[in-house]
């Protein structure tokens, strides 16, 4: 017995995610993701904060218990990883989370619930 594609069968052709272009950080206010086919994203900190993608945050949410209790946050530093995500240092000490651009986009194009 052969196990594989049936005959004639073609997997559909995936369209690429598009790029990141730019990043802009403003530490006090927001984040902005420029992609390659236009389209530049603007993410609140606090946002992006409670949205935390670690482990750690994750389960909090799971709990439904906030990731981050205060009413302001900041941006106190912020590393790339490459054409993969971001990762955000915060004022409230946190640092774990990388957030994959990909991820940030869909939640863009989702309209940031």
């Amino acid at each position: 017995m052969s196990i594989g594609r049936p005959p004639g069968h073609r997997y559909p052709d995936r369209v690429p995610d598009p790029q990141v272009v730019d990043v802009e950080l403003e530490r006090d206010r927001e984040l902005r993701v420029e992609y390659d086919d236009g389209v530049t994203c603007t993410f609140p900190l606090l946002q992006l904060r409670q949205a935390c993608p670690c482990a750690t945050c994750r389960g909090r949410r799971d709990l439904d218990t906030a990731p981050y209790a205060g009413s302001s946050i900041e941006a106190v530093g912020a590393e790339m990883h490459g054409n993969w995500g971001i990762a955000i240092s915060w004022s409230d000490g946190h640092s774990t989370g990388i957030y994959p651009w990909t991820h940030l986009r869909a939640w863009w194009d989702a309209g940031l619930d």
